[in-house]
């Protein structure tokens, strides 16, 4: 009982130093650490959230090791990061198949050493309704969004965790948080991405020697890359939560990366959320879900995505 009784009282420390630690830095501003000269690895790298990662850890001096199934796309991202000065190297790597990402691995580390910095960023979605969605489109989903990011982590972590130095980055969604109509397969694989990161973080916390592999979460909100394309919530609230720029949501999540932030949401609103699901009813929940039009918000998306072919209706 004794036992039991010091460690709630360490646990009620720990946990008080944490929230006065958190208030310093909403004060004072979170201590920024340096990436210069850092091999950092980013997925999905041939455009969108992965080009504007590239480019902001040139611009902190960091080394490029770019990931894309498009090789033409990841080259023209490796060309701006050259024009900053920095170094950048460029792999086409399928995603989908883990002996490539295990293969390409192993051809970074003898190419370039060890990789400190891994920005899991790639993702894709089907834009089809679970009935209408080919099975194939399904599993793709899975692969790049979750399946991935233990591939990925395991051929990358154990150089981080035997150097006791590393960072590895999840870009997951809010959708991973709190699910919308329509996209099952997008919803389904962030939230296999949210529980695989955090899952990943309390194992690397419980190890000793490891303090020095840090791990952050990203969940943003829709971002206006054209993914989402014709996304809406309900028309009155479109000004309370616009789509997120790109380069703002970049900037935010590189704020949260150098100041060894453990998660961030995207914008702050979004934690309201995240704490309304945990403690209100779950019917309380889909209540406000619906005055916000989340679940029709994707109908617009799912046209839009869509365009009949020959009388076959295909992906755009």
């Amino acid at each position: 009982m004794m036992i039991v009784l010091i460690d709630l009282v360490l646990m009620l420390l720990d946990l008080t130093y944490t929230i006065i630690s958190a208030m310093v830095r909403a004060v004072l501003g979170p201590r920024l650490k340096s990436v210069d000269g850092q091999l950092c690895l980013i997925t999905g790298a041939g455009g969108g959230l992965g080009r504007l990662f590239a480019l902001e850890f040139a611009r902190e001096g960091a080394e490029l090791v770019l990931w894309d199934c498009n090789t033409e796309a990841n080259e023209k991202t490796a060309e701006r990061v050259r024009e900053l000065g920095c170094r950048a190297h460029a792999y086409t790597v399928d995603l989908t198949k883990r002996e490539s990402i295990y293969q390409t691995a192993d051809r970074v580390r003898k190419e370039l050493g060890d990789v400190n910095i891994l920005v899991n960023n790639a993702g894709v979605v089907a834009g089809r309704r679970l009935l209408e969605c080919p099975d194939e489109l399904l599993e793709r989903t899975l692969l790049v969004n979750c399946h991935a990011l233990f591939w990925m982590t395991k051929a990358f972590l154990p150089q981080m965790k035997a150097k006791n130095h590393g960072h590895i980055v999840t870009v997951a969604s809010t959708l991973g948080l709190f699910s919308t109509a329509c996209v099952e397969d997008y919803c389904a694989s962030k939230f296999g991405a949210v529980g695989f990161h955090e899952s990943l973080t309390h194992s690397l916390l419980t190890e000793e020697g490891v303090d020095g592999v840090k791990t952050t979460l990203i969940c943003p909100y829709i971002v206006n890359t054209g993914m989402f394309a014709g996304c809406q919530i309900r028309e009155e609230l479109q000004g309370l939560i616009p789509p997120l720029d790109p380069l703002y949501c970049v900037q935010e999540s590189m704020k949260a990366i150098l100041a060894d932030q453990q998660m961030i949401c995207i914008p702050r609103l979004m934690y309201f959320a995240l704490v309304s699901r945990a403690l209100l009813p779950w019917e309380a929940n889909v209540a406000a879900y619906r005055f916000m039009g989340g679940d029709k918000c994707m109908y617009s998306f799912i046209k839009t995505k869509q365009q009949v072919v020959n009388g076959d209706v295909k992906s755009s």
